[in-house]
């Protein structure tokens, strides 16, 4: 997995001229989820397809194949919805760990055209192609030869978007789907956006779509008409971005090595319970996930977060900071388990769990809170079981405490 590049607001954005040599691919897997599936259930090609759980479950659709999409199914639906729209749709469990899996070897095709990628999600990434001429050649080849090298290495499909900003990149990329590659050259941002609906701006929801349409604004062409003072009188600040928004503006740039700001891992459960040793087996299981994540970046948290969620949606969160940073399963689980135990009164119904490691720092001190003997033993443990988990997958290595988490799905 390639370092990942994050963006940040300019405070003195221009627009993208013609001359401009800034380019911006914006890379989409298509149905990445149902996809990854198909790779190794092939005989389902060709079939609606439903990523996220079975059709009678409570939770969300993860992913459609463009088969099950044709009945109205799509991302974020409630399974159950989506049951009723295409009773006869496959319904698959999330594999998290495959996903990951398949997200990094992608990661791994993109590194190798820009020294700046941005893993926006597990699966869609901006890359700045700007610079890489002499390596690439153009960037509309360029883009070209990534998106049918990615298909061509792993079997996935994809799409792309190529512009001045990134905005204009995802809104070209969605405009390629499924499979496709759209070219919007320098110059030609307002002409490409004119057509669409505003609804196909990033950013534009149904509220400011209803505003729009209240002023008569339907496609972007018409935005375009209006002055800015008129839209920003309508809305205010947001006014100026939809003036900007309209003509392929964005205010964004990147910047490398950014640390996040939390790591965190939830769990829905399929049905609400207060078994206890489920609920314990869970926040293992999330604890070592955090750990392993934070240990792979580097990092070591000073502070520990528990969330639950309660069967009427009453969600609490419960931290703890410690006296120094630190990234062993063991000290972090203790953490959890004793916020669980002061905070959860033993019968009441969880529908979520939830952990999350913050206040991070680069210091590897975890002195005082260890013995030295003890401390060395963990460390050992944990690298032992780092190179473990990935030669073999994350699931297939776990602590004893985690065995009866029943709702994973990795």
């Amino acid at each position: 997995m390639p370092k990942l590049a994050q963006f940040r607001a300019k405070h003195d954005a221009v627009e993208t001229s013609a001359e401009s040599n800034t380019w911006i691919l914006h890379v989409d897997m298509d149905a990445f989820f149902v996809s990854v599936e198909l790779l190794t259930r092939p005989d389902l090609r060709g079939k609606a397809v439903v990523v996220g759980g079975q059709r009678d479950q409570r939770g969300v659709v993860t992913s459609a194949s463009y088969e099950a999409r044709q009945f109205g199914v799509h991302s974020a639906m409630p399974l159950r919805t989506a049951a009723k729209l295409c009773p006869h749709a496959i319904f698959l469990d999330n594999r998290h760990e495959l996903y990951s899996q398949w997200s990094d070897r992608v990661a791994g095709v993109m590194e190798r055209y820009s020294p700046i990628v941005e893993m926006a999600s597990i699966d869609e990434a901006y890359l700045d192609l700007t610079g890489t001429e002499r390596i690439n050649g153009y960037a509309v080849g360029a883009a070209d030869r990534l998106l049918r090298e990615i298909t061509s290495t792993t079997g996935l499909p994809c799409s792309g978007g190529l512009g001045g900003t990134r905005l204009v990149a995802k809104v070209a990329s969605e405009q390629a789907k499924p499979r496709g590659f759209v070219w919007v050259p320098h110059g030609s941002e307002a002409a490409f956006f004119a057509p669409l609906p505003v609804r196909r701006i990033p950013g534009i929801g149904k509220a400011t779509e209803a505003a729009l349409k209240t002023a008569g604004i339907d496609t972007v062409a018409q935005l375009q008409t209006m002055p800015l003072e008129r839209l920003e009188e309508i809305f205010g600040k947001w006014g100026t971005a939809l003036y900007r928004k309209a003509r392929g503006i964005d205010s964004y740039e990147f910047f490398v090595d950014a640390e996040p700001k939390s790591i965190s891992h939830n769990q829905t459960f399929g049905e609400d319970t207060n078994d206890r040793a489920r609920l314990e087996a869970t926040l293992s299981h999330l604890c070592q996930k955090a750990t392993k994540r934070l240990r792979d970046a580097g990092l070591h948290a000073r502070t520990i977060t528990l969330t639950l969620r309660y069967k009427n949606f009453k969600t609490i969160t419960r931290n703890e900071t410690l006296t120094e940073p630190l990234d062993l399963d063991a000290v972090v689980l203790a953490s959890v388990r004793g916020l669980f135990s002061r905070n959860w009164d033993g019968e009441s119904m969880l529908r979520l769990v939830g952990v999350a490691l913050s206040s991070f720092s680069g210091a590897t001190p975890q002195i005082d809170l260890l013995e030295p003997e003890r401390r060395d033993k963990l460390e050992r443990l944990a690298r032992a079981t780092d190179r473990l988990r990935d030669k073999f997958g994350f699931s297939k290595v776990q602590f004893g405490g985690s065995l009866g988490d029943r709702d994973r799905r990795d």
